[in-house]
């Protein structure tokens, strides 16, 4: 008895001990976070927290709700939200067309044309956004490379209206946005363990089969990463919609320039961009919860 009663004694100092190394172990990776959290506090919480602040003052500069008022009264801010929104869907549905493929061709190539071809997808990022955007400019004006090339082939009689509209806008941010679906989506397809694929094979599956029932799953945790970099990114979009969209298509990010630079309304740009922070991160909530993001990750590595 008295043996079963050191042995319980024992064990309750292990367990005791063992609870508090993990309680060490936890303020010791606290301590080592501090830095970046502090960091993550000053660069990110503060300006966001000071950006509600000024969404409250209005035009007498006392606390008010006049600014969310304006919005939710004014058509024209409606249609401005829709506008952005409608670009960022169809932005994100264009990559994801051209971008899987794209990224599955690079999958299958060797090391050494897979890097090259990486290079080509990066390419642009060594160039300035508002360069590549007036790039795009010069080539779908009306009399740029495009129709010159269509009219010439016969194609066309007129020259089409590619530019300061929605067409133009949409092919621009298309370009620019395709590399960030493409490395997620990337790096998701290259850990995908291609013995897989020829299983599948093995047991009677076509290739068809064996891409749809077995590596389309596999792919879908970066594909669905890439997609929303792209749509996040696409919601604060300026400069080419500025400069392809001509004045036509108005985005949330050009209504603020326009409140701070002709109206010097902090309040309504504040309220503006805290209205499509909201927004944003209700669609993210969203698409994680119909996506269910963490199950196909789970599913995708117990495969």
């Amino acid at each position: 008895m008295t043996a079963i009663t050191q042995d319980v004694v024992s064990d309750d100092r292990n367990a005791r001990g063992l609870e508090t190394d993990e309680q060490h172990e936890r303020w010791m990776v606290l301590g080592l976070c501090g830095p970046a959290l502090f960091l993550i506090f000053i660069v990110m919480l503060v300006p966001v927290g000071w950006l509600f602040w000024l969404s409250f003052i209005g035009a007498d500069g006392t606390m008010s709700w006049e600014n969310y008022e304006r919005l939710w009264q004014s058509k024209s801010y409606a249609r401005i939200f829709k506008t952005t929104f409608e670009v960022a869907f169809v932005t994100t549905g264009i990559c994801m067309l051209i971008g899987y493929p794209l990224t599955y061709m690079m999958s299958q190539l060797p090391r050494r044309a897979a890097n090259l071809a990486m290079i080509t997808v990066l390419l642009p990022f060594w160039t300035s956004l508002l360069v590549r955007t007036y790039a795009w400019l010069v080539l779908l004006q009306r009399k740029g490379l495009v129709n010159g090339w269509l009219i010439d082939a016969g194609i066309i009689d007129t020259p089409l209206k590619l530019v300061h509209n929605f067409t133009g806008n949409i092919i621009g941010m298309a370009q620019i946005m395709l590399p960030f679906l493409v490395l997620p989506l990337y790096a998701s397809m290259k850990a995908i363990d291609r013995d897989y694929v020829k299983a599948a094979a093995n047991l009677g599956a076509s290739p068809v089969a064996a891409f749809w029932h077995v590596f389309l799953p596999l792919s879908l945790p970066g594909l669905f990463a890439g997609m929303l970099l792209v749509f996040v990114i696409s919601l604060g979009f300026f400069v080419t919609p500025v400069v392809l969209g001509g004045g036509r298509i108005i985005m949330v990010a050009m209504r603020v320039e326009k409140s701070i630079s002709l109206y010097s309304n902090w309040g309504a740009a504040s309220a503006l961009a805290v209205v499509l922070l909201i927004m944003t991160l209700a669609c993210l909530a969203v698409a994680a919860k119909l996506l269910k993001l963490d199950k196909v990750q789970s599913g995708g590595g117990a495969g």
